[in-house]
């Protein structure tokens, strides 16, 4: 059994840990609820957007009206993934979760795919796997705009035009609530006209100069909205998952505390116990 020194060493170690860990949790916590908001904030013209895009479907803005580079349907000889994961740790699983749903779709995959990262934890993951990695941006902050966002969708949309890649698809972790996040995979490019939908109410608007042009000219910004979205839900789901692990991390340190102080106890009274043998022992001995 350790010694009183020593248990109260590991009770100082440990009860500085938790100070730590519960700064940390604080921290996560004012930050998640910036990064809700701003999510929060984004889906109204997220919304509209896509509204706006249904209604000039409606209005026979098809893909066969349209020659659109986006738009372009070919043979898939070639993938590429943007995947957005954390730059720091200590948020639990979810880097991890994430890392092994975009290896797992890399491989399902029948032909070559690269990678284009946002993070550390998902450049670190794709280095040290061997995949292709095109390029790597680093975190955008806590409150990420639009605008740190379109070097990275129009090298996307530039990979497809030119033909480097003939699918585009984008992973990241989808924010549900704070005690939930879930990694998704999902396709960016080509751009599917038949899966918007239009709002409801009359769809008669005029549209100048015609609605297949106003439907090209709104791709970029869609594609646009999409990546920026795919960050904010990333941001809300890290800084979740952050604070609920530092909330865990807390809560075992105080249990550990409160198992130390046990031990520290018995081995004071063990310790006590002792010496009070000592001296019975010592006094019977000059007695005899």
């Amino acid at each position: 059994m350790p010694s009183v020194r020593q248990l109260r060493g590991r009770i100082r170690s440990v009860r500085s840990t938790a100070r730590v860990t519960r700064a940390m949790q604080m921290v996560a916590a004012s930050k998640m609820r910036r990064a809700q908001e701003q999510a929060l904030g984004a889906r109204p013209y997220a919304e509209k957007l896509r509204a706006v895009l249904g209604n000039l479907v409606a209005q026979g803005a098809a893909a066969s009206d349209i020659e659109h580079p986006l738009l372009a349907v070919r043979p898939v000889r070639s993938t590429l993934v943007l995947e957005v994961t954390p730059t720091r740790g200590l948020c639990g699983g979810l880097p991890g979760n994430l890392n092994r749903a975009t290896a797992r779709f890399i491989v399902e995959r029948e032909t070559p795919t690269a990678v284009i990262t946002i993070g550390r934890k998902g450049r670190d993951f794709m280095a040290r796997t061997g995949q292709d990695l095109k390029a790597s941006f680093d975190s955008f902050g806590d409150r990420p705009t639009l605008a740190d966002v379109l070097p990275v969708s129009r090298m996307l949309a530039s990979a497809y035009t030119d033909g480097e890649a003939d699918e585009v698809h984008i992973a990241f972790t989808r924010y549900k609530n704070t005690m939930e996040q879930s990694p998704v995979v999902m396709r960016l490019l080509p751009v599917e006209p038949e899966a918007f939908e239009a709002a409801a109410g009359p769809t008669d608007y005029l549209y100048e100069p015609d609605p297949a042009g106003v439907f090209a000219a709104l791709l970029p910004r869609y594609i646009e909205m999409q990546v920026y979205d795919a960050l904010l839900e990333a941001n809300a789901s890290e800084q979740s998952a952050r604070m609920v692990a530092m909330r865990k991390a807390t809560e075992a340190a105080d249990d550990m505390i409160e198992t130390l102080t046990l031990d520290l106890n018995k081995a004071r009274q063990n310790s006590i116990t002792a010496e009070l043998l000592d001296l019975v022992g010592g006094v019977a001995a000059l007695e005899g």
